[in-house]
């Protein structure tokens, strides 16, 4: 995108800046007090203009025609094309200070300018610069002898919440789920470390000056914005250690609006006891909100996202952030998806009616803030339409989805008014006109007339002007720093009358006045200029009639929103028969044929239309802290061992958030941590190889797991010598084991089939294996998790299958027979091993469930295979 265009000044009486021109004084007065990363726009007549610096990095950046004049750098971009160049500003972790003329241009006298909003990264409130459906955070950050301490702000919706935690760890996840746009940290802040890293890769972080994290200050400042004289009534002591970040963040903001946030009215304590924590590793390896490649599809949120509005889609990612651990409000939401589910019809209705809605809580944050457009009004009035009738049939429902109707209150008047004020299509900016219905008010139909017969006139002078100088093209314009005004193609120019008055010089034109047009302009614009004032008198008023609603429109938006999710979540557990999961506060965890959420959408999507291919093979899970706590898997490459260890982790998750879940049955302990360690990942950046990204991960894990915690494990010590890695792998088994009753719950697959004898001497220790058979020299995967060990891999079939040469092939059975021979020591290590850790005496195992029973053999060897394992 470019602007390659000559720039022209505002009016005469401003011309270029030069060393010493009163606007470049200005210009120095605005630009001074902002930061080096934020890029002043300076608006001159129809551009924005960037000069000095702010020229060089803005043409860079947005591939624009740098030029000089008195050499001064100097690039600009159309008034009207802004919103699109700001937003790749934004996008590049750059700031920018918008200066607007605050008055109409006059000749002789310099225009007043001020800076009207500095946009950031994390503090954007525009709709065409937001994804409208993913939360949009500013994060701010600090730490002391205390601990942690963290606030976070969508301005967007005034969502607010703060922590603390004198152990970090526990905080640290919750802050990384959040996927803030924008972080605030003290400039004496001196982080490092993994976690520090995880938060702030890929993130702009503004530093701000520690006396902006002061407590006692930010709790004065909080209570002023929030209109309270404390804050008991949230649950949260003035001394709170979080205020000062609470406190920074409104200052933030403030700055950023160029006046105080409008709309916080909650503030929210969060406690990570509360929740079911998903560190970045896990968020990461089982693909909870992004996929491995960085996108939405691919992702547990993309495959049960069945949501219909943008609050609603906002809503589903929080939920699968945070999981919680309140077994009541978990039942409640299980329950709203069980009446959707039992009333087909009516959800259909409401899922009609959500589809109508607009996005309240952020239309309501840009009216509150100063940003007010018309068709944000109109967004109100669609909305209000369909309220009555979705609020009705919510109220049809079973509980407790019944439950959400009388949270969306009656707005019969502010309806009333809005259908019989707003214009069917009213306009983005009410500067232009035709906001306000024809017939609403006397007086504004009174001067409409008037400025309509003017604007009649002006039609037919520009047919006159063209028949009398033969300009075909000739077009009678109008802006707001010249008037009206006669455009004239350069072509053309030889054809110009000789009582035309030129104004202005463009690239491509010229533009003109006559005495008569100048004369008619001086009746049109006092019409206009009349009936526009009185327009937008009506318009505030209606804006204030809106926001004398806010609160009931927010809590209707968060209602609806919440229905979207449920009534979403009903619909996959009918389409995809998903079974309402039985949680308690035991310690065990049992599936009935589970099925991978995301595999499963995948391969029904490539099975349309394929005649014979293969559907989801479901597997059965059973765990117990203090029972069956570990299963150990084995299996070959590509049978299903990763797919199945991850889809009883993204069930665990999906329980907790309060979804139903994509099995026939399910019990679920409730856990207070899942961690994963899968995949082959490195930080080359950091210093730190696949092996040692392995270790950190599952460092963490030992450290910090519970035994209401949940472990999938994916070939731990694969990334070093086999020896090696056996050793750390056996380690571990027996550190997750360990000797007292209980251990967290572990799904352990692995290809160190030496691993299969610890269950001689780990009393809570399972052997499965993922079932192969071996037909006509060809293995067949059966996709089922049996009781047992596998004893080989089939990696060289695996490898013959991906369409290694037939040679390279032939020559590693030759290897892997010479290897196996020699791996005699090695198998005797292990016996010896195992013969030092026997249990004491009078220890037994507990006594194994019964073995799943083997799949018959298939009768051919031509069986489709699935790719994804």
């Amino acid at each position: 995108m470019s602007a390659d265009r000559v720039a022209q000044p505002a009016s005469a009486a401003e011309p270029f800046p030069g060393a010493d021109t009163p606007m470049l004084k200005q210009y120095w007065e605005l630009r001074r007090p902002l930061s080096a990363d934020t890029l002043l726009l300076f608006r001159l007549g129809d551009f924005y203009e960037l000069f000095f610096d702010d020229a060089v990095q803005g043409a860079r950046l947005l591939g624009l025609t740098l030029t000089q004049r008195q050499q001064h750098p100097m690039a600009g971009i159309p008034y009207h094309a802004a919103p699109a160049y700001i937003k790749k500003l934004l996008d590049a972790g750059r700031k920018v200070a918008i200066c607007d003329q605050t008055e109409v241009p006059k000749a002789g006298k310099l225009v007043n300018r001020a800076i009207t909003r500095v946009l950031t990264p994390g503090t954007i409130l525009e709709d065409h610069q937001l994804d409208s459906s993913r939360p949009h955070y500013l994060l701010a950050i600090a730490a002391d002898r205390a601990g942690l301490h963290a606030a976070w702000l969508d301005l967007t919706t005034g969502d607010f919440h703060l922590a603390t935690e004198a152990e970090p760890a526990r905080l640290w996840p919750a802050l990384y789920a959040l996927d803030a746009r924008e972080i605030l940290a003290p400039e004496s802040l001196a982080a490092s470390g993994a976690e520090w890293d995880n938060l702030s890769a890929h993130r702009p972080v503004s530093r701000l000056p520690d006396f902006q994290f002061e407590c006692a200050a930010g709790a004065r400042l909080t209570k002023e914005t929030l209109g309270v004289l404390n804050l008991d009534g949230f649950g949260i002591r003035d001394g709170h250690p979080a205020l000062g970040c609470a406190g920074a963040l409104i200052a933030y903001a403030t700055d950023t609006l160029c006046g105080k946030p409008a709309h916080l009215k909650q503030l929210r304590e969060y406690r990570s006891g509360e929740a079911l924590v998903l560190d970045p590793a896990t968020l990461r390896n089982l693909e909870v909100l992004r996929s491995a490649r960085g996108t939405r599809d691919g992702s547990l949120l993309h495959a049960v996202d069945a949501t219909v509005t943008p609050p609603g889609a906002r809503l589903l990612e929080q939920w699968l952030a945070a999981p919680i651990r309140d077994l009541a409000e978990l039942c409640r939401r299980q329950g709203c998806v069980g009446a959707f589910v039992a009333e087909p019809g009516l959800a259909a209705q409401v899922r009609e009616g959500l589809g109508a809605v607009r996005d309240l809580a952020r239309i309501l944050s840009r009216l509150q803030n100063r940003l007010r457009h018309p068709r944000e009004l109109a967004g109100v009035r669609d909305t209000l339409r369909v309220l009555p009738e979705v609020r009705a049939t919510l109220a049809k429902l079973p509980a407790p989805a019944a439950d959400l109707a009388p949270r969306i209150p009656a707005f019969a008047e502010l309806a009333e008014l809005l259908e019989k004020a707003l214009a069917d299509e009213p306009p983005i900016d009410p500067k232009d006109g035709g906001v306000i219905r024809d017939s609403f008010d006397t007086e504004l139909d009174r001067l409409r007339g008037l400025a309509r017969g003017h604007k009649t006139w002006i039609s037919d002078f520009e047919r006159a002007e063209q028949e009398r100088t033969g300009i075909k093209n000739l077009r009678v314009r109008y802006t707001g720093a010249f008037g009206y005004y006669i455009e004239i193609t350069k072509s053309n120019l030889s054809l110009v009358p000789a009582d035309y008055i030129r104004r202005q010089t463009m690239t491509n034109a010229e533009r003109f006045v006559t005495d008569e047009l100048r004369q008619r302009e001086k009746e049109i614009l006092h019409a206009e200029e009349n009936s526009l004032t009185r327009e937008e008198e009506l318009f505030r008023g209606l804006v204030e009639a809106v926001l004398a609603q806010a609160d009931g429109l927010r809590a209707a938006a968060a209602a609806l929103a919440e229905a979207d999710v449920l009534q979403g979540w009903a619909r996959l557990a009918r389409e995809r028969d998903f079974c309402r999961p039985v949680l308690d506060d035991g310690d065990v965890f049992l599936i009935e044929q589970g099925r991978h959420p995301v595999v499963e959408v995948i391969l029904r999507g490539r099975a349309e239309g394929l005649a014979g291919a293969r559907a989801f093979v479901p597997n059965d899970t059973s765990l117990a802290a203090s029972g069956e706590q570990i299963a150990l898997i084995t299996g070959p490459n590509m049978a299903g061992k990763s797919t199945y260890i991850r889809q009883v982790a993204l069930i665990a998750i999906l329980a907790q958030a309060g979804a139903w879940a994509p099995a026939r049955g399910c019990r679920l302990g409730l856990v207070d941590r899942v961690f994963s360690r899968v995949g082959a990942s490195d930080e080359l950046a950091r210093g730190n190889s696949t092996f040692m990204v392995e270790m950190n991960e599952t460092a963490n894990i030992l450290r910090h797991a519970t035994a209401r915690s949940l472990i999938v494990l994916d070939e731990i010590g694969r990334g070093t010598s086999t020896y090696d890695g056996l050793a750390i792998a056996w380690a571990v088994v027996e550190q997750l084991h360990g000797a007292g009753p209980a251990g967290p719950r572990t799904l352990f697959a692995t290809h160190y089939h030496e691993l299969t004898q610890l269950e001689k001497s780990l009393p809570r220790l399972r052997n499965y294996a993922v079932t192969v058979k071996e037909w006509n020299d060809e293995i067949i995967f059966v996709r089922q998790v049996a009781r047992g060990a596998a004893d080989r891999s089939y990696g060289i079939q695996v490898a013959r299958l991906a369409g290694l040469p037939g040679e390279v092939i032939a020559r590693a059975r030759e290897i892997l027979t010479e290897l196996e021979a020699e791996g005699q020591a090695l198998q005797a290590h292990v016996r010896r091993s195992l013969a030092q850790a026997a249990p004491a005496a009078g220890q037994t195992a507990t006594e194994p469930p019964a073995a799943v029973e083997e799949p018959t053999p298939p009768e051919t060897a031509a069986v489709p295979q699935m790719e994804l394992f």
